[in-house]
């Protein structure tokens, strides 16, 4: 069987890069990166990658920068990680300055010609870093890549993550997304999901007020969520609003997988003069407790008789138990409030813990 590997930048990566001189050249400079022992670990025991350090390092044997400093630094970090478990197979470092433009710096293969002779399998394995020269190196290598950045969705990562907790999540329990296309003489569905997202919407139903809704879905759910809608709605509303909600269960459904290590269930919130609360378990049995009511006919373009239908529907092919009840006087803050108490409750439920990766149930499935 071919070796994985983790090719794993330095600094920024696993030591936080400095603002100014972007690189630590000092032992005072040097700070672990948060959660990066801790998952480093969890990677190295429970994964089957060999870690493998490659960094680019500026002006190394300078009068500002002398080569004994620089080794004092990375002796001591491999020192504590060493302490904690966590070896690095190879490390690989290139002392050059950007303009040398040396195949041996990053993105340049030049450091890594040993892992590309075969014995790796570089199409899952990973390069890891916060740079886009980094990301660049995967795609040089014929690798994937994981990015860490605050700003997402601005790379071709593989994966775009905050922080070392959500890097260990993926590497571990992979990805939750799905993409359901629904199709009927009614409607034309597409609906696509990543459950752990950033809040990230587009959506386009037709229906204005009905895209404001399922928009706090994603916002307040930490979901990232692509709905493109085409239906009939010179007929009326009914068969959009309910096939959208089959196809975004669906797309839950699919997105949960194996449910190991979810938290499973979830609760509510206020808004104004509202009290909304939208509970849920993610336990395969469908079933909806609705005890909302409207006097409005509709809010927006949304008839008020179709947000039962909606989360019935939305429950059913989600395989959930939804149990939603709504006080107040304000009709559009009373759905408002129950979508948005929906997404805080879908946002609690579906919270994983690799390091507690069980099924969140006595019986033993789900």
């Amino acid at each position: 069987m071919k070796k994985k590997a983790l090719f794993i930048d330095r600094d920024g990566t696993i030591i936080i890069e400095p603002p100014i001189t972007e690189q630590v050249n000092s032992l005072d400079e040097m700070t672990f990166l948060p959660g990066v022992i801790r998952n480093l670990y969890f990677i190295a025991k429970n994964l089957d990658f060999e870690l493998v350090m490659v960094t680019n390092q500026d002006g190394l044997g300078t009068e500002n920068y002398p080569q004994e400093v620089f080794d004092s630094v990375q002796n001591k970090m491999l020192e504590i990680l060493e302490g904690e478990g966590i070896t690095f197979s190879a490390i690989h470092i290139d002392k050059s300055y950007p303009q040398d433009n040396l195949p041996t710096r990053k993105p340049g293969t030049g450091m890594l010609t040993g892992y590309m002779d075969g014995s790796y399998d570089l199409e899952n394995s990973y390069v890891i870093g916060d740079r886009l020269t980094d990301v660049k190196l995967a795609q040089n290598l014929g690798s994937k890549s994981i990015l860490i950045t605050s700003e997402f969705g601005n790379s071709d990562a593989t994966f775009e993550a905050e922080n070392w907790d959500q890097i260990a999540e993926f590497l571990f329990a992979g990805e939750r997304k799905a993409t359901v296309s629904r199709k009927t003489k009614e409607t034309d569905i597409n609906i696509s999901i990543n459950l752990d997202g950033n809040g990230k919407a587009n959506i386009s139903t037709g229906l204005g007020f009905f895209d404001h809704m399922l928009e706090q879905i994603a916002k307040h759910g930490g979901i990232d969520l692509d709905i493109n809608v085409k239906g009939d709605l010179h007929v009326d509303e009914h068969h959009t609003i309910e096939d959208t909600a089959i196809a975004l269960g669906e797309a839950l459904y699919m997105a949960l997988g194996n449910k190991r290590g979810i938290e499973r269930y979830g609760y509510s919130l206020p808004m104004d003069d509202c009290l909304c609360s939208a509970v849920l378990d993610f336990g395969g049995r469908a079933w909806l407790v609705w005890n909302a009511d409207f006097k409005r006919e509709k809010i927006g373009e949304m008839p008020t008789e179709m947000f039962l239908h909606f989360f019935k529907s939305l429950s059913d092919a989600a395989k959930m138990n939804l149990n939603i009840k709504a006080e107040g006087d304000n009709e559009h803050h009373k759905i408002e409030g129950i979508f948005k108490a929906l997404a805080r409750a879908l946002k609690m439920a579906i919270k994983r813990d690799i390091y507690k990766y069980e099924l969140p149930s006595t019986k033993g499935m789900l």
